[in-house]
């Protein structure tokens, strides 16, 4: 579930932390990073759970509605569209999901208040009283719904992200990686989805069921760490015209972690270990980073290349 660059900007943030000193256990460390990724999967959990929680919430309200003394006559005949959502109503039938939510022990019931003002926040929105009045009924549409709510909704509702940051200090990290996962998984919903279909995993296996994605976590950590030395040298031999204690510690860290994919990582194509940390440079650090990284990196695989230290199997992956 989780792409590479995911994957890559985890090890990022603990490599950081294990250069700042904020560890010096090896296992224990590899063990945070794990921990990191997992809670991602954790939480991708409770926001499938909080869709169906808003669901459920707004059938009661119905319920509750039809039972008052002097019902109206929309309170007698409600839109029902929401409540029959065809891709929540398959996530609450799911099996997979429901064994997931039930191993993590989400309950909403004592956060009927934040649900309320979510609710309330919903039937307030445009693209909802649209999505109400609207009489197309086909799950395309009903994923594009969804995906608006957490697009719009979800990723901003500051109650909700605060609920979160008290359960875990890993959810805070991860909140808005967690959308863009909720997002991509709505939108893989087809026909097939059905209450036996198995949920994605957080990583991604090969078809001989080995998790390249975790091995490819915990190479990439550990070499770092194991080979800083000699990778300080490569790095300070193409930096001779800089100040190598003023370079930014990001910037070196990424430069070590594309040293061991162009090395060590004989699957991984060499323009896309280039281009994934021009990304992460320009995301995660400094204005000049991207420029930076890309004429040490254009230096050291030209030099790789003819000491043959890049080693790549599989058609077109040395270019």
């Amino acid at each position: 579930m989780l792409y590479r660059r995911h994957l890559r900007i985890k090890v990022l943030q603990s490599l950081y932390a294990w250069f700042t000193g904020g560890s010096s256990d090896l296992n224990k460390s590899e063990k945070q990073l794990l921990l990191s990724i997992d809670k991602v999967y954790e939480l991708f959990i409770y926001q499938l759970s909080f869709l169906e929680e808003i669901q459920r919430f707004s059938l009661v309200r119905i319920q509750e509605n039809k039972n008052k003394y002097y019902p109206t006559k929309e309170d007698l005949n409600p839109n029902l569209k929401f409540v029959n959502n065809k891709v929540i109503t398959l996530l609450a039938s799911n099996i997979d999901l429901q064994k997931k939510i039930e191993n993590y022990k989400i309950n909403w019931h004592a956060e009927e208040e934040m649900v309320l003002k979510f609710y309330h926040m919903l039937r307030e929105a445009d693209f909802y009283k649209k999505y109400m009045s609207d009489p197309k009924d086909s799950l395309e549409d009903d994923k594009k719904f969804l995906i608006k709510v957490i697009d719009r909704l979800m990723m901003d509702y500051d109650l909700l992200r605060s609920y979160y940051e008290e359960k875990s200090v890993y959810f805070t990290d991860s909140y808005d990686l967690t959308g863009i996962l909720l997002i991509k998984f709505i939108d893989s919903i087809n026909g097939k989805f059905n209450k036996s279909s198995r949920l994605p995993g957080i990583y991604t296996t090969s078809h001989q069921q080995v998790n390249d994605d975790m091995l490819f976590v915990r190479n990439l950590f550990r070499k770092v760490i194991l080979n800083d030395e000699e990778n300080s040298k490569i790095i300070k031999s193409k930096t001779k015209n800089w100040d190598y204690d003023r370079i930014p510690l990001l910037d070196v860290i990424m430069l070590k972690m594309a040293i061991i994919e162009l090395q060590e990582m004989k699957t991984i194509p060499v323009k896309v270990t280039l281009n994934e940390y021009i990304e992460l440079a320009k995301y995660f650090s400094t204005t000049k980073s991207k420029t930076f990284i890309n004429g040490v990196l254009d230096k050291l695989i030209g030099e790789f290349k003819q000491q043959g230290l890049i080693q790549k199997t599989g058609r077109g992956l040395i270019g």
